[in-house]
């Protein structure tokens, strides 16, 4: 089982917001989850993006891979990744 940290979106039409999700690989995009580890709310002018840091490095520790995207927002702000 490949673990991916990736998003997962919500919203609606034209007004779209997503949650920083670690999930199956296999899954569908708004499938079954196994952890939620933030959200990004690209439309909103103030506080874009909330984050659970610890979270976010216990599963990169055990292994989770994670997306171009998240790993983009997750540079942004200040947990820099490989």
């Amino acid at each position: 089982m490949s673990v991916k940290i990736r998003l997962k979106r919500l919203g609606a039409k034209k007004r779209p917001y997503y949650r920083i999700v670690v999930m199956d690989s296999k899954n569908r995009r708004d499938g079954i989850t196994l952890d939620e580890v933030g959200t990004y709310h690209p439309v909103e002018p103030v506080n874009q993006v909330q984050l659970k840091v610890e979270k976010i490095q216990d599963w990169l520790q055990k292994g989770a891979l994670v997306t171009p995207t998240v790993k983009s927002i997750l540079n942004r702000n200040n947990i820099l990744l490989k």
